[in-house]
């Protein structure tokens, strides 16, 4: 089998930032192609990560009902059976979704019903993370990380960050991290990509997560290399998105080569199917034309991932026969 055919891992991925041109039309049928390349897929170059994340506007002012919640989450599914992924854990914020009615809750509840039924009909095997973003409040990130606790033993899988990391301070964050550790909650943090290598120490300090989104900047302090290695951290790395943002100039400047030959564990993402305009086949493919990558590559890459999946021993072990009966 092809390479880029072969199943994938994937962890960094966000429901808001991924609605393909067929579900848009579909909430917004008078809609062009044209009109939603403008509207949702971002320039090759933005400013910083601030203005990446003004392009996903669009696709939150869209999710509002519940109808809108199932069918963007349908879609997604269909994008990752297209592209090869076998497991994948799709990250939302549930308090953007709640501008016509709905409660936090019942956008968790809506989200978890549509990715059993699409799992079911795909194949592709799914978990749901939870964020709360840099600018909310305490009582709204304590209000997140209690709805994956309030939802155990359902799709949803763990808790996050995200949102504009060099913008807003982790203060009105620990108290919640903090909740998630007492009840045993799995969490990741965006972290190392907006501001260096001094975010992910802050990052690790004081919210413990086992993984970080993105977290590309470590490579500038080898201690912290060193740190994360040692305490088996994964970093899930976003090239594209890391390109479009401005972190790097182009994927030659990216660090991802460095990072997996420093031995550190990580993973490839697409983070923004839509903003990015990428498939993780696309991104398997520039890097290999990047950095020469070889299926070995690929296959550490996405065992590591498995490995950090925020699932139960039992259902990693079923995912990596599989991955392996097809990889070797």
């Amino acid at each position: 089998m092809e390479l880029l055919q072969l199943p994938k891992i994937e962890l960094h991925l966000h429901l808001d930032c991924s609605l393909s041109y067929q579900v848009v039309q579909k909430l917004r049928p008078d809609i062009s192609e044209a009109e939603y390349r403008a509207a949702f897929i971002g320039p090759p170059k933005c400013h910083d990560l601030a203005d990446f994340l003004t392009r996903a506007i669009n696709g939150v002012k869209l999710m509002q009902t519940g109808e809108a919640l199932r069918l963007v989450t349908d879609d997604l599914f269909d994008q990752l059976l297209a592209d090869g992924v076998l497991y994948a854990e799709i990250r939302f914020a549930p308090l953007l979704h709640t501008e016509e009615g709905l409660t936090p809750r019942e956008v968790v509840d809506i989200i978890n019903e549509a990715t059993v039924a699409a799992i079911a009909r795909t194949g592709v095997k799914a978990g749901l993370i939870l964020c709360t973003l840099r600018h909310y409040n305490r009582e709204q990130s304590l209000e997140t990380v209690r709805l994956v606790e309030q939802f155990a033993g359902t799709s949803v899988v763990g808790f996050d960050i995200a949102a504009d990391e060099a913008g807003f301070p982790i203060d009105a964050h620990i108290e919640a991290f903090q909740y998630a550790r007492e009840k045993g909650i799995h969490c990741t943090a965006h972290a190392g990509e907006a501001r260096g290598a001094d975010s992910v120490w802050e990052t690790l300090q004081n919210f413990h997560p086992q993984r970080i989104g993105h977290g590309v900047r470590s490579i500038e302090d080898p201690q912290l290399i060193d740190h994360l290695k040692a305490l088996n951290i994964h970093l899930e790395v976003c090239p594209t998105s890391n390109i479009q943002t401005n972190i790097y100039d182009t994927m030659r400047d990216h660090v991802v080569d460095q990072l997996y030959r420093s031995g550190i564990s990580l993973s490839i993402n697409t983070d923004a199917r839509t903003i990015s305009d990428v498939t993780l086949r696309r991104e398997y493919q520039n890097l290999i034309d990047t950095f020469q990558w070889e299926k070995a590559h690929f296959l550490k890459c996405n065992l590591e991932a498995l490995e950090h999946a925020f699932i139960g021993a039992a259902e990693k072990e079923q995912l990596r026969e599989r991955l392996l009966a097809a990889w070797l």
